[in-house]
């Protein structure tokens, strides 16, 4: 009898390098790259996708690309054996239905961790070898590219949730628990806190080690006195450093939150490219934290589809922006802070405002706009919004940078060569072409008009003169709108203010001053 794709008998692992086994035993695969990506390609994605589509991602080139598509079909047909009939292909379209490591993993992602047996959350870490399809990248076929580090991203995400819940759940079991935080940190080696968690562990599976020994128990409490010092727990670091955590969305999405410094909480609600590790090192944002967290607690977290969120989530709505801020600040346990909303997140910003009063002592929002750019109605600059977001579609993650830079630089006028180099990666990095253009197209029909008049809280407006983003009137008529607003205008062109120019400084000067005026009110 031949066997189903269902038995288990064939597994694909795409959780690290890419390995076909049966009964356990590795299978041996094609030589081309191309043919073993594109298996893993319809394997992964699970639906049917027309032949000329595939062409266009694999081989679009003049030769003949639908005569490659069936050689390598042929040599997939090959691999797969008796669990031939999984691949379904005809003269339009090919699909294929069989498991993998990462359909396994993939309800885990958008589960709520704390209600899984920890041996399934266990089982799950075991699984994933190392990067998504490590090994297998086609750095000229870029959507391929685009979509391999989608998911890479997405197994990071949800491989970080699950080692998090982890160690918190077995923090009563050190032993199980340090393997655990070791390789959580190889993955965030910036955590100073969860590097003082894992030195507490080490102390408790030192001490547990110790009391078999038939010492006294005069010298067992000493040594356990010893484990649980304030100067080793986690709890009393100073500053938490750069520790990324995870919360859950009301329809489950794992959104990513960080904070650092200490003093008055800051809360900076969510805009897109963002990315809660990789910022610190990039010249676009790196000055923003540091200057934000140097007489502050700064609480921020990536929207999500971007960064160490997840990615690929259908609800994008200006409603679901608000309740995920709504998410976080329960999350991170923030009773009353300033609320500080950049550029499309001012809008979510004002209605939490207006909804919780009780918890934001003042708010600022720099960049910001009352309406998204279709909501305007000028006709002039939808058609060239719109044209702008079939780019973004289109050339996000083509390897020739030709349209990030040209992106970059509405951004970012004053921008070096540096500059223009963080951008290019940041985009890459923080959200793909369909999410970047799902989310610009939600950002375009934003519209608070009708709030701003409910807002009770003091408020800061700030806005850069020039910013080609959006347009200095924007911030004026937010401000003008908003009952008792302060507005300061910047000198400067640039949306995302450079560090070393002068309307950085003043942008920051602002903070502070408000932020000592308004934070104990």
């Amino acid at each position: 009898m031949t066997d189903s794709p269902q038995t288990g008998l064939l597994q694909l692992r795409v959780l690290g390098d890419f390995q076909v086994a049966r009964g356990g035993a590795p299978l041996e695969l094609p030589p081309s790259r191309k043919t073993r990506a594109l298996l893993a390609y319809l394997a992964v994605t699970g639906r049917q996708h027309r032949r000329e589509r595939l062409c266009e991602m694999f081989w679009d080139v003049p030769d003949d690309p639908r005569g490659a598509l069936r050689w390598s079909l042929s040599k997939i047909r090959q691999v797969l054996g008796d669990d031939e009939c999984a691949l379904v292909a005809d003269r339009n379209a090919v699909a294929l239905k069989i498991d993998t490591d990462h359909a396994r993993l993939l309800p885990l992602a958008r589960a709520d961790l704390s209600t899984r047996p920890t041996e399934e959350l266990e089982a799950a870490v075991a699984s994933i070898r190392g990067a998504f399809l490590a090994g297998l990248s086609l750095e000229r076929c870029s959507e391929y590219e685009a979509w391999r580090q989608a998911i890479a991203c997405e197994v990071e995400i949800a491989e970080l949730g699950i080692l998090r819940e982890l160690v918190e759940r077995l923090s009563g079991e050190p032993r199980r628990a340090l393997p655990l935080a070791q390789r959580l940190h190889r993955l965030i080696p910036e955590d100073s806190g969860l590097a003082s968690e894992i030195e507490a562990l080490e102390e408790k599976v030192r001490a547990a080690a110790a009391q078999p020994t038939g010492r006294s128990a005069q010298t067992g409490a000493d040594v356990a006195a010893r484990s649980s010092a304030p100067a080793r727990s986690p709890m009393a670091a100073q500053d938490p450093g750069r520790g990324v955590h995870f919360c859950s969305a009301l329809d489950g999405t794992r959104l990513a939150y960080a904070r650092t410094g200490g003093g008055p909480p800051i809360l900076r609600a969510a805009h897109w490219m963002s990315h809660l590790t990789f910022d610190w090192d990039s010249p676009i944002w790196r000055h923003w934290m540091a200057e934000l967290s140097r007489e502050n607690q700064l609480v921020r977290y990536d929207e999500r589809c971007n960064g160490l969120s997840q990615r690929h989530v259908v609800d994008v709505s200006f409603d679901t922006m608000v309740s995920d801020l709504e998410c976080v600040v329960e999350a991170a346990g923030l009773d009353r802070f300033t609320l500080l909303g950049l550029s499309q997140s001012c809008a979510a910003s004002i209605a939490y405002a207006i909804r919780h009063p009780e918890k934001v002592s003042g708010m600022i929002l720099y960049g910001g706009y009352v309406k998204g750019w279709r909501a305007r109605g000028d006709a002039g600059e939808i058609a060239t919004r719109e044209a702008i977001a079939t780019l973004m579609r289109e050339a996000w993650g083509k390897p020739n940078p030709m349209f990030r830079q040209a992106f970059c630089s509405m951004f970012i006028p004053g921008a070096t060569h540096e500059h223009f180099a963080w951008m290019d990666d940041l985009m890459l990095r923080t959200v793909s072409p369909d999410d970047a253009w799902r989310l610009q197209s939600a950002f375009s029909v934003i519209d608070v008009s009708d709030l701003l008049a409910q807002v009770r809280v003091p408020t800061l407006v700030l806005h850069a003169r020039e910013d080609n983003v959006a347009p200095v009137e924007s911030g004026r008529t937010m401000a003008a709108g908003i009952p008792g607003a302060r507005f300061f205008e910047l000198e400067s062109r640039n949306h995302i203010l450079l560090e070393g120019e002068p309307a950085f400084d003043d942008f920051i000067a602002h903070v502070r001053a408000f932020v000592a005026e308004t934070a104990g009110s």
